[in-house]
């Protein structure tokens, strides 16, 4: 959700920042801007839209200088527009600023900075927080970044912001609090950014900003200090994204891309952490709680949108194998109905980006009552995994396309990883099993991939349903979670409306929506609710419903009856998530294409939810 660019150095600043802002575009926006400075003068530029169309906005204008600041935002005070568009300015035009997050308390500070006599020029928070720091610095008669941590220690709410001095064109102010900002190291030369994306082909070297922290950048200098005024010793990290993972390699989409990119994606996350021939699990990001682990009294899981699916199969896994009980909660809600939380708790927080916002307050909430938290998280270096206890990366890189697909699966791998770790801790399978078990999840890649053979097919399939208005996913036992996230891919790139229900719930309800023009997708596998799910499909099927199942190899009784039907390999039912998935991805995906939508970037979502 939003997204910041920034240099200073020896290059051109321009082509590093636009370029930056496209590779930021994947986190949703609605608009973008530049600030810009050099031996003549100052210019910003800034247009509601694409990237592209600020770069068209911009053509034959004067795009010159070493430093300058960049921004992709997405609307939260005021509507996409060219004047809310960032950067802002101070009253007295000489300070710029970029801001992801959000002020809480803004309508309080800009009433009393419009008493001082402040006039603003657009609808955000953002431009009340650089009027802000004008006021404190001219009131206080202090250097900048005085004014800025003085600032900030009024400010409630989130944020990452950067600022530009047309008077000191030799020096950038970043600050950071609850969304994320890392500054790349170079020789002569620092870049920053929301994350790693923008600035990986220039620098291997990174600080990841932590809450509370403000930075002061120079071409020759880094100096951070906590929101206290002390000074803080950065920690370098060696960055391990590589360019070539944020391209699309061939593809049509990003999004299309990461779909077929799951067999390796996943054996990637199962890497150095199964060992099916021995018949173990290792997981060394909590093994200092394996004791622990032992004698859990139960499991939280927190998540929001597709991580909570991915939690709802966890749920089933862990509560099957390990036999502890699991509640898995929207992070949203969590936070503010008073959950009961013990000690002898366990929370697994689940988040792909590790900076979703409601996630890392429930996080906040479980700590203070004690319970033992773990994450689970893609992005190394975020901000969930350095305020968890302990957790495991799902190591599947970076998932450019919004509508998430690689993360899932590689959420569900890690938390069926976390139930048979549990089990093994609590020595409640036997070895047989536990072997036979890990054996069929390690082939689970090689099945996917003969599923992404049938593409055409599916295509097939999303060029007869293209034009529904409504749709609905059915599914039963670890099918139901699969029929969510279904539903879920469809209506965020498509903008069908579909919903995902427990077949069982359909006579709740749902059925009375059921017509000729009403398609209805079954996870249908052979397993222990397959007669039930028949059952169902009947009862769609009388009602002139068209049927898409997702059926078993060599089902031959669901083929008769199904309008269209797509084979997966069997698998253990546990593992069902992992497989059945991929094909609605696909489904979901190709209609997306067909309707003409905007697959890797979809109208009003961001990739990252870093506000409430």
């Amino acid at each position: 959700m939003c997204g910041i660019v920034g240099y200073i150095g020896y290059r051109d600043a321009w082509p590093i920042v636009i370029k930056g802002l496209n590779r930021l575009e994947y986190r949703g926006y609605d608009s973008a801007g530049i600030a810009i400075i050099n031996n003549f003068g100052f210019n910003v530029y800034k247009k509601a839209g694409k990237v592209t169309a600020l770069e068209h906005f911009a053509e034959g204008k004067d795009k010159s200088g070493k430093i300058a600041i960049g921004h992709t935002r997405w609307a939260t005070h005021g509507q996409p527009s060219d004047y809310n568009s960032h950067p802002h300015s101070s009253n007295d035009k000489r300070l710029h600023i970029i801001h992801n997050g959000i002020v809480e308390n803004y309508a309080t500070i800009k009433e009393d900075l419009l008493s001082r006599g402040h006039q603003f020029d657009s609808d955000t928070d953002t431009e009340v927080l650089i009027h802000l720091i004008e006021e404190i610095q001219n009131i206080a008669q202090t250097d900048l970044v005085e004014a800025v941590r003085l600032a900030l220690n009024e400010v409630i709410g989130a944020y990452a912001i950067v600022i530009l001095d047309r008077e000191n064109p030799n020096q950038l102010i970043a600050a950071r609090k609850g969304s994320p900002l890392v500054i790349g190291v170079g020789v002569g030369e620092y870049f920053i950014a929301s994350d790693a994306t923008p600035i990986v082909e220039y620098v291997k070297k990174v600080i990841y900003l932590k809450d509370n922290e403000i930075a002061l950048i120079t071409r020759s200098r880094l100096l951070i200090k906590h929101l206290d005024n002390v000074v803080q010793t950065p920690l370098i990290q060696e960055l391990e994204l590589k360019l070539e993972e944020l391209e699309k390699g061939g593809f049509e989409h990003f999004m299309l891309k990461e779909i077929f990119e799951q067999p390796r994606s996943l054996t990637d996350c199962m890497r150095g952490r199964l060992y099916p021939k021995e018949g173990k699990v290792e997981l060394g990001g909590i093994k200092q709680y394996a004791e622990k682990l032992k004698n859990i009294d139960r499991i939280i899981i927190v998540a929001c949108g597709t991580s909570w699916h991915a939690g709802l199969a966890g749920e089933y896994l862990i509560e099957e194998f390990a036999q502890v009980p699991v509640e898995v909660e929207y992070a949203s809600e969590f936070r503010y109905r008073h959950p009961i939380i013990n000690k002898g708790d366990l929370i697994i927080a689940i988040s792909q980006s590790g900076e979703t916002a409601d996630t890392m307050a429930a996080i906040e909430i479980a700590k203070e009552k004690g319970a033992t938290i773990f994450g689970i998280c893609n992005v190394v270096g975020a901000s969930i995994p350095r305020i968890t206890h302990a957790g495991v990366y799902t190591h599947v890189g970076p998932e450019i396309g919004v509508a998430s697909t690689k993360a899932f699966t590689a959420q569900v791998t890690v938390l069926t990883l976390i139930a048979f770790y549990i089990a093994q801790q609590k020595g409640i399978l036997k070895p047989t099993e536990l072997t036979g078990l890990l054996t069929e999840l390690n082939n689970i890649p090689d099945k996917i991939q003969r599923v992404l053979a049938k593409n055409e097919l599916i295509k097939d399939i999303a060029f007869q349903i293209k034009d529904a208005k409504n749709c609905l996913f059915l599914g039963r036992g670890s099918g139901f979670p699969v029929a969510l996230e279904g539903a879920l891919k469809l209506k965020e790139i498509s903008y069908i409306h579909a919903e995902g229900y427990p077949a069982a719930e359909m006579k709740h309800g749902p059925i009375a929506l059921i017509d000729e023009e009403m398609p209805v997708v079954f996870i249908a596998t052979k397993n222990s609710s397959y007669e039930k799910v028949v059952s169902n499909i009947q009862e769609v099927k009388a009602r002139k419903g068209k049927i898409i199942a997702i059926v078993t190899e060599g089902d031959t009784q669901l083929k008769e009856m199904a309008d269209y039907y797509i084979e997966i390999p069997d698998t253990d039912e546990a593992f069902l998530p992992l497989i059945a998935t991929v094909p609605l991805q696909l489904l979901a995906y190709h209609i997306a294409v067909m309707r003409g939508c905007n697959v890797d970037q979809p109208r009003n979502l961001a990739k990252s939810v870093t506000v409430e």
